[in-house]
């Protein structure tokens, strides 16, 4: 028996327009699959019906795979693809396995020799370095920046620093709720020519994108507050001690 396919499903980031984001041929591909692993089924169900599924809801096989799954329980959630199952890895939003707990997944798949197909869709990091104006040719995503201040203050030093040394853009995501004490920091933080580039509400309706230096950024801050942002910081040559 051949073994099935797992396919890497983009979703949406926010509430928007689904034909706007997710390919006709990637809705399509996606409509006859009759099992997932996802991170929250209530979540996947919503967006599988907007998608128009083939088969009833209830009918389609869901697996969770979140940041408490244990690396040895990946195992199982393959069990399906190697009884010849083709087999949809959903992330809650944007790009399964990017600073996503699918990744452990993905991985393990390879090692079973199992096909991985990606499908097209929206990957907030690579829209939010596309619309920033900053170096798309080096650049490092690091996830979260450390909730502690003293530490918090320290990253962003470092990361300033490293894209000074390095011509590299820096990006960086937060928790929304904690999205303006980050915003805050930076400015505090950085120097006045690294330039910043604030990326929130991607693909939707109040999509917001700025890029300006933390000089401009001091006479006006953007209300970021629970809305889901990329940062991305790019330093100023010459500026190195």
């Amino acid at each position: 028996m051949s073994s099935g396919t797992l396919y890497l499903i983009p979703t949406l980031l926010g509430g928007g327009d689904i034909a706007w984001v997710i390919p006709a041929a990637v809705r399509q591909r996606i409509a006859s699959l009759g099992h997932y692993v996802v991170e929250h089924p209530k979540t996947a169900r919503q967006f599988l019906k907007q998608i128009g599924c083939i088969l009833p809801l209830q009918q389609i096989s869901m697996q969770v795979l979140n940041e408490h799954t244990r690396i040895k329980e990946l195992a199982n959630l393959l069990g399906p693809l190697l009884a010849g199952n083709d087999v949809g890895l959903l992330s809650e939003a944007g790009c399964p396995a990017v600073a996503d707990p699918g990744a452990g997944l993905v991985r393990l798949a390879h090692q079973k020799n199992l096909r991985v197909v990606p499908l097209v869709g929206p990957s907030s990091i690579l829209l939010a370095l596309m619309a920033s104006g900053l170096n798309g040719q080096r650049f490092a995503f690091h996830g979260y920046l450390p909730v502690e201040k003293n530490e918090r203050i320290s990253s962003i030093i470092e990361l300033e620093r490293n894209s000074i040394a390095r011509d590299q853009t820096q990006i960086f995501i937060e928790t929304p709720y904690r999205n303006q004490k980050l915003l805050e920091s930076l400015v505090l933080t950085c120097r006045d020519d690294t330039v910043l580039c604030v990326a929130c509400n991607l693909t939707l309706e109040n999509e917001y994108i700025s890029t300006r230096t933390i000089k401009e950024w001091k006479s006006a801050l953007p209300d970021l507050n629970n809305k889901p942002t990329i940062f991305l910081l790019q330093g100023c040559k010459g500026n190195l001690p």
